[in-house]
């Protein structure tokens, strides 16, 4: 072929004030790199960070000594392609200044013909303090622009937000669930690209119009060519399409289109409507016999629609795909770690698998962190899982200059180039929270941005918004990714140039960000009140459990006011209004270990609350993204994993609220009532069957009846009024809801008259057996009295298929135990060791 890549590898590395070079890992960063040679502590134990902060003031120089192949030179066309310059990078080869680079988000691409030879290349990168660039900025820029999650202090900058400036992940310099680490670097893998003749650069599968009848394409090849004239171009699918036509191509670089209509498609589809399908088309440049060049995407056919129309109640907001409206279930997804190119494969498949396990179909891929790596959307394609993915910019005002809008455009198409072929795509956002904080035409709301500037400063910081996110951004969507809707800031109601634009925590238009539980300190209950037309985010914290814990603190460090555990608390008072919801819902902890298994089922609580008022509301409300799956450190946090991959309680009794069938009970007054939610593409005919227990088994009451429940529907099936209940003692009873098809159950859930606290909770003489035929990966659990929130842990890594569950005396319930298939995104059956289990008894006093 006319295209030939190698990688250029032996890099070292040293501080500029120093003389010593040491290896360098590729791809990494100056971090990574100082601990892999043993000369920084490990950054995520104790209060480390503090003492690291240093690495960010400083030059750091990379080099690489290299004889360049012979068949590589002999190309007419020689580059040198950089994928992540991390950030502020002057590049010299062979003494040559080929490029200053400002742009972590950017590939960086230079013409390296004129500068290698055969033998005794170097190529020669200065890291220039991305502090040190941000503070020179910003005393050119004037008034500081606000940033709140700037973590300036430990930075050692006291007030100076220096992030806004620099086209860099923001939360690189801290956020409030993650430490400041200002990395430098080679973030992704550096190589040579020689090529002869002609090329195709970029294979862009447009889809004009997708239906299950036929699928428009336009195809877009950009070509690059050494010398004009014609040429024979073939396209061809997997399955046997194909298509050819000549092309009168010029010298230098152009694009070709070619409208093609497929018919009776395979359509992609998201998780829960069908099959994600798959296409690969290979489009084959010819003159003559002789091949000269090949380009291959995958994609899948689909239409995904963002619709917003007005109705009885404002205006809807959710994702159709083709042509079926979806309700979105599923999370905000965050970098996996604060360290780039230490997010392996092998940690992108464990939380894809976490996410398909916890009956996802949407991810959403926040703004303060990167545009995540191909992997990532190669395996939401393929498990069928939508994803929102912003641009990268949150909770700050940026600049507007020329250069800044220059660098911006340009890392927004490189992007949008590089993702537009991924089915999962869709949405492209512009910004976390920025239209909301500002709050541009509401003088009283906002986080009280503006009412630091003066009106001048405030007019000249909003221009420079718009320019960013209601121009420059929208403009390359529209022009490179024209199917995928474009959305300026969440949460936004509508865009209006008005007071009806910025979104409150009921609006009736677009969507909203619920944090009134947490940082307003609101009962969980409120989650009934607050429900917009897509809840975009929303969360509750808790601790990860004890093992990962003593990861970053020593046994002296275990207690909730301690140095180290407030250093992995990065939102203020989090520890503490975490106790302060345990207080109000949850039995005192026999000690910090039982803290934070307390908090663990707090949070569950709180998310399952969230969730299931949600989806009770479907039709107004078509999504329910909580905050946040993952973290990228060690950390108390609202994650539903932790940083090592574990689960937290949450993730189980999130994955049983977001299945497709869900049972679910609310509370008004003195009427307790059942909701049966179906996201199936049926309807169900199904038997309730309903049964009050005191917490030793005994049966009060019960009852069954038959519903009928239509495809992707939420209605109320069962009121059970106190007179139906009759007299019993709220704090030792339990309401058991099943939901029965054919003799096989679909869903269950309980209910109870009081918090936690308040439960009578005795001994419950927990028994575990080997399920018959299982193998030894499965178990039945049953009890002599109530069980709550019942922990089943395995000696080996992995989940259980149930967990933090409640178990009532004479309803078993069985587990499998699961661990990552290995190179799979998904989990399979396995021994799980030594099994131990326990339960709220033995947590609480």
């Amino acid at each position: 072929m006319s295209e030939l890549k190698w990688r250029i590898s032996n890099w070292t590395f040293k501080n500029s004030e120093e003389q010593e070079w040491k290896p360098a890992f590729v791809p990494g960063c100056v971090h990574t790199d100082l601990l892999k040679n043993g000369l920084i502590s490990e950054p995520f134990a104790q209060t480390n960070e503090r003492d690291l902060q240093w690495i960010d003031k400083k030059t750091w120089e990379y080099e690489a000594v290299f004889d360049a192949p012979g068949e590589l030179l002999a190309h007419a066309k020689l580059e040198l392609v950089f994928e992540m310059l991390d950030t502020y990078a002057d590049v010299y080869l062979n003494d040559a200044l080929i490029l200053s680079a400002d742009n972590m988000f950017r590939t960086w691409t230079v013409d390296a013909k004129p500068h290698v030879r055969e033998k005794g290349n170097r190529l020669y990168i200065r890291f220039r303090s991305p502090v040190e660039e941000g503070l020179a900025k910003l005393e050119s820029y004037g008034p500081g622009l606000p940033a709140p999650n700037d973590d300036s202090v430990t930075g050692g900058l006291e007030g100076k937000k220096v992030s806004v400036f620099s086209r860099k992940a923001p939360y690189h310099y801290g956020w409030d669930w993650g430490p400041r680490f200002v990395t430098s670097g080679l973030g992704r893998p550096v190589y040579l690209r020689g090529w002869s003749g002609a090329r195709i650069t970029d294979l862009y599968v447009g889809q004009d119009e997708v239906t299950a009848a036929e699928a428009k394409l336009t195809v877009q090849l950009a070509v690059e060519s050494e010398n004009g004239g014609e040429f024979e171009l073939k396209l061809h699918t997997d399955n046997g399409r194909e298509w050819t036509r000549k092309v009168v191509l010029e010298s230098g670089a152009q694009t070709v289109a070619w409208p093609l209509t497929i018919e009776q498609p395979k359509l992609w589809w998201s998780r829960g409507l069908g099959e994600p399908h798959l296409y690969t088309f290979t489009a084959v440049l010819s003159q003559g016999q002789k091949e000269l060049a090949q380009a291959s995407a995958v994609t899948g056919l689909r239409c995904v629609k963002l619709i917003r129309k007005p109705d009885e109640h404002g205006s809807s907001f959710y994702f159709e795909v083709n042509g079926i409206p979806v309700f979105a279930k599923g999370a905000n997804h965050i970098p996996n770690d604060s360290f780039f190119a230490e997010v392996t494969e092998e940690r992108y498949r464990h939380e894809i698998a976490s996410a398909v396990e916890s009956n996802f179909n949407m991810l959403r891929v926040w703004g303060g962190g990167f545009y995540e790596q191909d992997i990532f959307y190669r395996l939401c394609d393929e498990n069928g899982l939508l994803v929102w993915q912003d641009f990268m910019f949150a909770c700050s005002m940026y600049p507007g200059d020329e250069a800044f809008l220059s660098s911006v455009r340009a890392e927004a198409e490189d992007n949008v180039r590089r993702l537009r072929n991924h089915p999962s795509i869709a949405l492209w956002c512009g910004n976390n929270e920025i239209d909301a904080a500002w709050s541009q035409f509401e003088e009283d709301k906002g986080w009280g941005w503006k009412q630091l500037f003066t009106a001048e400063q405030r007019e000249r910081i909003w221009a420079d918004y718009e320019a960013v996110f209601h121009r420059v951004l929208p403009e390359v969507v529209a022009a490179m990714a024209p199917d995928v809707a474009y959305w300026p800031s969440s949460p936004m109601q509508r865009l209006t140039g008005n007071s009806e634009q910025h979104a409150t925590n009921n609006s009736s238009h677009g969507d909203i960000h619920y944090w009134a539980v947490w940082h307003a300190q609101e009962p969980f209950e409120q989650y009934n009140e607050n429900i917009g037309r897509f809840m975009s985010e929303y969360g509750f914290q808790s601790f990860p459990e004890y093992k990962t814990v003593r990861a970053y603190a020593e046994e002296k460090d275990m207690a909730l006011d301690s140095e180290v555990m407030l250093h992995h608390q990065k939102n203020g008072r989090g520890n503490f209004l975490i106790k302060d919801y345990a207080d109000r819902y949850m039995k005192q902890p026999k000690d910090f270990p039982s803290f934070l298994y307390i908090s663990q089922v707090l949070q569950a609580e709180a998310m399952k609350q969230a969730i299931e008022a949600h989806r009770r509301s479907m039709d107004y409300c078509m999504g329910s993204l909580y905050w946040q799956i993952n973290d990228c450190w060690p950390v108390a946090s609202w994650s539903s994993m932790d940083y090592y991959g574990r689960w937290k309680a949450a993730q189980y009794l999130i994955k049983n609220s977001f299945a497709d069938v869900l049972l679910s009970f609310d509370q008004k007054e003195d009427v307790t009532n059942l909701h049966v939610v179906s996201d199936l593409g049926h309807s169900i005919d199904a038997v309730l069957e309903w049964s009050l227990h005191e917490l030793d088994g005994t049966l009060l009451k019960s009852g069954s009846e038959t519903v009928a429940i239509g495809a992707r529907s939420a209605k109320p099936v069962l009121s059970l009024s106190a007179e139906q209940l009759g007299e019993f003692n709220p704090g030792c009873a339990v309401l058991a809801g099943r939901l029965i098809q054919a003799g096989r159950e679909l869903a269950s859930s309980k209910h109870y008259f009081v918090y936690a606290k308040e439960l009578a909770l005795t001994d419950p003489e927990i028994a575990v057996e080997e399920a018959a035929g299982s193998e030894g990966t499965a178990f039945v659990l049953t009890a002599k009295r109530l069980a709550k929130q019942v922990w089943v842990q395995a000696e080996e890594e992995g989940i259980f298929t149930d967990n933090f569950f409640d178990l009532i005396p004479g309803i078993p319930v069985t587990v499998q135990f699961k661990k990552k298939a290995a190179d799979q995104a998904l989990f399979v059956p396995a021994a799980p060791g030594q099994v131990t289990v326990q339960s709220m008894f033995n947590y609480a006093k």
